[in-house]
């Protein structure tokens, strides 16, 4: 898969990319974001990339590397949790630090609802965002996610629980 355009690329992921998966997914501040909360070794990062088929049906997900037009990987964006029977998948989205706030993400999200929308056919999209996370609400809300409910203590990052903002996408 190769989506382009003048600022940004979505590409699938390469077996080069290993370190760049391993450094985001382990990266401890993003747990508290997400509901992500384990360290990923290598090999299971390294099984996952040569496992993957590329096909949301297969896989019930898809992956894709986010590049500059400088051909930096500057982050991951991904749909998870595909239910082909209600056309919908949570998306995901981690611009690594020295690449914030430069649009990429913006971006990103834009090329991944275009092709959720013209290739995957999806109904919607959704993402559960920590409600202390302004920046991530607001970048959804520019793409045009909309917040529909809050949940009470539905994170928790190691010392307390924070609620979540679930936003929809309809396409």
């Amino acid at each position: 898969m190769f989506m382009s355009d003048d600022k940004i690329i979505l590409r699938a992921i390469e077996p080069e990319d290993l370190d760049t998966l391993y450094v985001i997914e382990n990266d401890e501040q993003l747990w508290g974001r997400g509901v992500t909360n384990v360290h990923y070794s290598r090999y299971i990062l390294h099984n996952y990339i040569a496992e993957s088929k590329g096909d949301i049906y297969a896989d019930r997900q898809v992956r894709l590397m986010v590049e500059n037009a400088e051909g930096e990987t500057v982050g991951i964006i991904d749909l998870v949790d595909f239910d082909p029977s209600h056309l919908r998948a949570e998306i995901g989205i981690v611009i690594q630090r020295k690449f914030r706030h430069k649009g990429y993400a913006y971006e990103a999200l834009r090329k991944m609802l275009s092709y959720a929308s013209r290739i995957l056919h999806l109904h919607q999209l959704y993402v559960y965002i920590d409600s202390d996370n302004d920046i991530s609400l607001k970048l959804f809300q520019k793409v045009g996610f909309c917040r529909t409910v809050c949940l009470k203590d539905w994170l928790y990052d190691g010392k307390s629980y924070h609620d979540a903002i679930l936003m929809q996408y309809f396409l």
